[in-house]
C-alpha cells in the first residue's frame, strides 16, 4: 500500500478545523485533530478498498529480438485487467537506463474489468549487448486517489543490441578495388598474385619474368618469318585462403579513443574485414581473446557470416585483465594448419603494454603473414601542434613522447616480421582493409 500526494494535502487541510476549533479550547483542538485523521483514514481505506488489485493483471509483452546500436525500436506491453474492479494505475516498466527509454517510463492506464490496454516505450540503446527488463511494478488508485495499491509483476524481456557497422559504407569503393584485382574490369591489364590465370601475348610494360618460353616457342608469329611471339602469363590474386581475425578484449581495449571505446573500433574493423574477405572467396574465423576465447566464429561462409559476428560481438565487453598472448599461437594451429593471413587488433601505442604480443610474433610470423592494427588518438597529433602556451607546450612534449612510443612498438613488430598499420578510430577500418588488399595484391597471402 502507497498513499498518494492527495491523501497529503487531505491531511493538512486539517489545519483549518483544528485552527477553529483551537478557539475553543484546547481539548476542543485535540478533538478535532482526531476526527479530522479518522476521516481522512477511513476515506484512504473505503478508497483502497475500491481500487482493483494490481496481482489480477495479465502482461504479455511484444519486442523485437535485436537492434543495431544508434537504431530505435518500440517495446509494447499489453496491460489485461482479469480482475471485477476498474484499474486505474501508473505502470512502470523496468528498463535499465542503458535501454533509453526515450520520455518517462511511467505511464497512466485506465482499464476496465476484462478490457485490456497497451503502452508502447520508444527505445534507443546507446550500450552494444543485452538490454533487459524483468519486471513491472503497477499502482492501482482508487476513485478518490487517496491510497494505492501496488504489485511488482514479472514480464521479462530482452533486446539484443548489435554494432552498428557504420564502416560498411567503405565497403563498395574496396570491393571495386577487389574486382580490379581479380581482373574483373579492363582495368586490370597486368593482374598480380601467384595463382596462374592465363596466357596471353606480350605488350610494353609487361614484367619479363612473366614470359612462359615454352609457350612463346608454339606461338608461330605470321608477321615475321621463323619468328614466334612472346607470351607471358598472367595470375589472379588468391582465393580461399585462411584470414584469421583476432580482437583483444584486455583492459586496453576498454580505453576510449575519440569517445570511442577501442573494442568498438576493432568490431568495425573486423566486420569490413570479414564483409571484404568474403567477397574475394576467402575463409575467415574470428576470436575475441585476453585470457582465452571470448567470443569465436568458425567455419561459417558466405552470407551467414556477418550476421554470425555480430550476434557474437554484441555481448562482448571489455575485461579488465591483461591479455596472455602466449596462448594464442596455440589457439590459431587449432583453427587452421595451412598457411594464414592473422590480424590482431590491439593496441600498439606503448612499449610496456605490447611486451607480451611482441614475445609471441616471431612464432606467429614464422607461420603466418601477420598484421597487427592499433587506434592513434587523433587529439594526441593535435595536441603535438599547439605549443602557443606553456601548458600546451608540455601537452605538445607528452604527444611527442608518445608518437615516439608508437614508432618504437611499430618498429619492433616490422622487425618480428609483421605486418603494423595504425589510423584514428574512423580511419583504421578502411586503413586495414586497404593493407588487406594491398598484401593480396602483392601475392603475400
Amino acid at each position: 500500500m502507497t498513499v498518494t500526494g492527495r491523501f497529503v494535502l487531505l491531511v493538512a487541510l486539517g489545519v483549518v478545523p483544528v485552527v477553529v476549533a483551537g478557539l475553543s479550547g484546547a481539548d476542543a483542538a485535540w478533538l478535532a485533530l482526531l476526527g479530522w485523521l479518522a476521516v481522512t483514514i477511513g476515506l484512504g481505506a473505503l478508497d483502497l478498498s475500491l481500487a482493483g488489485s494490481p496481482r489480477r493483471v495479465s502482461l504479455v509483452r511484444d519486442l523485437p529480438e535485436r537492434v543495431r546500436l544508434g537504431e530505435a525500436a518500440t517495446s509494447t506491453l499489453t496491460v489485461v485487467n482479469t480482475g471485477e474492479r476498474m484499474l486505474r494505475a501508473t505502470v512502470r516498466d523496468g528498463w535499465e537506463p542503458s535501454a533509453g527509454v526515450a520520455g518517462s517510463n511511467r505511464t497512466r492506464l485506465d482499464v476496465a474489468a476484462g478490457e485490456r490496454r497497451s503502452l508502447r516505450l520508444q527505445l534507443e540503446p546507446w550500450r552494444r549487448g543485452d538490454r533487459r527488463t524483468e519486471a513491472v511494478t503497477i499502482r492501482s488508485a482508487g476513485p478518490l486517489g487517496l491510497w494505492c495499491r501496488q504489485a511488482t509483476l514479472a514480464a521479462p524481456g530482452r533486446l539484443r543490441v548489435l554494432p552498428p557497422f557504420h564502416s560498411r559504407v567503405h565497403l563498395p569503393s574496396r570491393l571495386t578495388r577487389l574486382r580490379e584485382l581479380d581482373g574483373r574490369t579492363p582495368m586490370l591489364v597486368r593482374g598480380q598474385g601467384t595463382e596462374f590465370d592465363s596466357i596471353r601475348e606480350y605488350v610494353r610494360g609487361d614484367d619479363v619474368r612473366s614470359i612462359d618460353w615454352r609457350a612463346t616457342a608454339r606461338h608461330v608469329d605470321p608477321a615475321a618469318r621463323g619468328g614466334a611471339k612472346l607470351m607471358v602469363r598472367t595470375w589472379r590474386p588468391e582465393r580461399d585462403r585462411r584470414i584469421v581475425i583476432v580482437a583483444d578484449t584486455s583492459r586496453t581495449a576498454a580505453a576510449r579513443v575519440a569517445d570511442e571505446p577501442r573494442l568498438d573500433t576493432a568490431w568495425e574493423s573486423t566486420l569490413l574485414l570479414a564483409a571484404l574477405a568474403t567477397h574475394a572467396g576467402d575463409r575467415v574465423d574470428f576470436f575475441a581473446w585476453d585470457r582465452r576465447a571470448r567470443a569465436r566464429v568458425t567455419g561459417v561462409t558466405g552470407p551467414q557470416l556477418l550476421p554470425r559476428l555480430v550476434e557474437a560481438m554484441a555481448g562482448v565487453e571489455a575485461e579488465l585483465i591483461e591479455a596472455d598472448w602466449t596462448g594464442l599461437p596455440a589457439r590459431i594451429r587449432a583453427t587452421t594448419s595451412r598457411r594464414a593471413l592473422v590480424v590482431l587488433l590491439t593496441a600498439a601505442d606503448s612499449p610496456g603494454a605490447t611486451r607480451g604480443l611482441l614475445s609471441v610474433l616471431p612464432q606467429l610470423t614464422a607461420r603466418h603473414t601477420v598484421l597487427v592494427a592499433s587506434v592513434l588518438d587523433p587529439e594526441s597529433a593535435a595536441s603535438a601542434a599547439r605549443r602557443g602556451t606553456l601548458d600546451e607546450a608540455y601537452l605538445a612534449g607528452s604527444a611527442e613522447r608518445a608518437r615516439l612510443d608508437v614508432d618504437r612498438v611499430a618498429a619492433a613488430i616490422r622487425q618480428s616480421g609483421a605486418h603494423a598499420v595504425s589510423a584514428a578510430p574512423r580511419d583504421l577500418p578502411p586503413a586495414l582493409a586497404d593493407r588487406y588488399l594491398d598484401l593480396k595484391a602483392a601475392g603475400l597471402l
